[in-house]
């Protein structure tokens, strides 16, 4: 009995790490998991047919990461990271209680971090529509520091503006002037990019912004929790022996070949196979 425990416990440690979002924003999450815990396997998913999520109902929401979380089971993953904050905000405490395997979001992990950085106790949330209107990094950040002056701002264009790939363009520059106009009279410290999109426009960010306002990356402090959760589930893997194209599979639900130029501009090494799947099915 020992001896097979043992053999189970080694097969789920090497099984993969799920990780799913509305399309390449979180691409963020799965860099940082590659970079911290390099040794873990991760089957990605971008639902490419149906992004953005922001301006979607919670229902709607929820039903998605459904669909894609059955997906990822079929993978036989042995943790689940929702590298989506709108997802994160509507579904991921509902969909918790209807699975057994440990789950992470990106909202929390975030929030933690610019609660202890913040000096003034100004914190600035920059989201989709859903993620600010949830009003989750506020919850999240109120129960850590409960002086904590929260102010958020919907940013629905840098989606899109991700998608197509206009990280470092006039447009870009100049609706990203628009939406943080009043966040820098607002006199916050700390600015959490919460969205998992967001920080590919960390550059242009940081020069609306300035020096003195801390920017908060949720996907850097996701993979950093992921890491202690693996650690405390005993489900680490301490295998280091697969190439990257046999550590990583993704899967879209479209646009296959326009997922991989992008997510090879800003993953480590290239990825030579993506498929695309039928995500209605499941």
């Amino acid at each position: 009995m020992a001896k097979k425990e043992m053999d189970m416990d080694g097969y789920r440690c090497n099984a993969p790490i799920g990780v799913f979002d509305s399309g390449v924003g979180g691409l963020t999450v799965a860099r940082e998991i590659m970079r911290q815990i390099p040794q873990e396997r991760v089957v990605y998913f971008g639902d490419t047919a149906r992004v953005p999520y922001g301006s979607k109902s919670k229902d709607t929401i929820i039903k998605y990461a459904r669909q894609i979380i059955r997906f990822l089971q079929t993978k036989e993953v042995k943790a689940i990271v929702v590298a989506c904050n709108t997802a994160s905000a509507y579904a991921l405490e509902e969909i918790r209680q209807e699975i057994d395997l440990p789950m992470i979001g990106v909202v929390k992990p975030g929030a933690k971090v610019a609660a202890d950085t913040t000096k003034n106790g100004n914190v600035g949330v920059i989201g989709t529509e859903a993620t600010i209107n949830s009003q989750i990094y506020s919850k999240f950040l109120k129960n850590h520091n409960p002086k904590v002056k929260v102010i958020g701002k919907a940013c629905p264009l840098f989606v899109p503006l991700v998608e197509e790939g206009l990280l470092k363009d006039p447009v870009t520059d100049e609706i990203a002037a628009r939406y943080l106009k009043d966040l820098k009279r607002s006199e916050i410290d700390t600015l959490i990019m919460g969205c998992t999109h967001y920080p590919l426009l960390r550059s242009t960010i940081r020069k609306i912004m300035g020096e003195d306002v801390t920017l908060v990356n949720p996907a850097y402090e996701t993979a950093v929790e992921l890491k202690r959760m693996l650690e405390k589930e005993n489900i680490k893997n301490e295998e280091d022996d697969n190439q990257p194209e046999e550590r990583y599979q993704f899967y879209v639900s479209d646009t296959a070949d326009k997922f991989k130029n992008f997510a090879n501009s800003i993953l480590p090494y290239d990825i030579e196979t993506i498929k695309q799947i039928n995500i209605e099915e499941y």
